[in-house]
């Protein structure tokens, strides 16, 4: 995605040199960035989580340590988002550099709000659990051909709902990770966008300034 964005000639099919070269450059030089950001990114993700369920409760204990958890992770969630791996992408610096690189990118152009209202990977999400939930009627109706009884129905769903949801969550990943990408570049290239793409880069800018008409400002 960074190739066409800045030199479209180069990245003309699925083929080309820019995708080989990206994923060399994904399980070689940066493939030590890539698995410490997803650790830190996971780990990060399940404790807000926990702390979500324990504010949930109530309690006053806990609430008190609830809110304090929730303020550092913020602090790092700044540093250690799911952005920083296109500035490993694109650029090759480690994870904590991408973080603090994309973080500034953002509090500088005002795109923080644009970023808190991104709701791409739970739309994404909601695709791959349609899919999940088909391919369970799948299995239902493949245990009735195969004269199976009512008591395997449950299982024929649960196995067919976690194998299309988990295969559909990666294909999904993909596309998210492109669009994550598109955001970034978009925040520090817009004018290489402009003369590349000109009908998209367009068509984006009504758009954005649409829904953010404060916060864009190009």
């Amino acid at each position: 995605v960074g190739t066409w964005w800045f030199t479209p000639s180069e990245a003309s099919s699925c083929c080309s040199s820019a995708v080989r070269d990206s994923f060399v450059r994904s399980i070689t030089f940066s493939f030590g960035s890539i698995c410490f950001g997803s650790l830190v990114v996971a780990i990060i993700q399940a404790t807000k989580e926990i702390v979500r369920q324990m504010r949930e409760q109530d309690d006053g204990l806990l609430l008190c340590c609830a809110e304090c958890l929730i303020g550092c992770l913020e602090y790092l969630a700044e540093y250690f988002n799911k952005f920083a791996f296109v500035y490993v992408g694109l650029y090759g610096y480690s994870f904590v550099e991408s973080g603090k690189n994309v973080f500034t990118l953002f509090k500088s152009r005002g795109w923080t709000t644009i970023i808190t209202d991104n709701l791409i990977g739970n739309v994404l999400f909601m695709v791959s659990a349609g899919v999940g939930l088909i391919t369970g009627l799948i299995g239902i109706l493949l245990a009735n051909m195969k004269g199976l009884g009512a008591e395997f129905a449950g299982g024929a769903f649960g196995v067919g709902f976690i194998v299309g949801l988990v295969l559909t969550s990666v294909l999904m990943g993909v596309v998210e990770s492109a669009v994550n990408t598109v955001i970034v570049c978009y925040a520090e290239a817009p004018n290489e966008f402009q003369q590349n793409h000109p009908e998209l880069s367009n068509a984006m800018r009504e758009k954005w300034r649409q829904a953010w008409p404060v916060e864009f400002r190009y």
